[in-house]
């Protein structure tokens, strides 16, 4: 991730949840509020409700992965955050790089 960091504390998350605008698809739901500066940070959450730790980590990696090869498409000065929802467990790479276009371009951050 070239252009972004991670959110990492509790309260970045939060303060993220409580002001910026959600959007929610099949698969992903993502939260963006403007940070006031020249780069992204994104964090990913995926609760246990989701599955083991095994397929956790690798939604993660999916998610992850799907922003970093599409991150010079998202405007800049942003906080997202991404959650998981159920059914991201049981789906591959391209239905959840699909996914995380389809909000971005609900959010006209692409």
């Amino acid at each position: 991730m070239k252009f972004s960091e991670s959110l990492k504390k509790n309260h970045q998350f939060q303060f993220v949840y409580k002001n910026g605008k959600s959007y929610v698809n099949k698969y992903l739901v993502m939260y963006v509020k403007e940070n006031g500066t020249e780069k992204n940070r994104i964090g990913i959450c995926v609760s246990k409700k989701v599955g083991n730790s095994i397929v956790r980590h690798r939604v993660t990696r999916l998610v992850r992965e799907s922003y970093r090869l599409q991150e010079a498409m998202f405007n800049s000065g942003l906080d997202i955050v991404v959650v998981a929802r159920n059914s991201a467990a049981s789906v591959g790479y391209s239905e959840i790089e699909s996914a995380l276009l389809h909000l971005g371009k609900l959010h006209q951050i692409i």
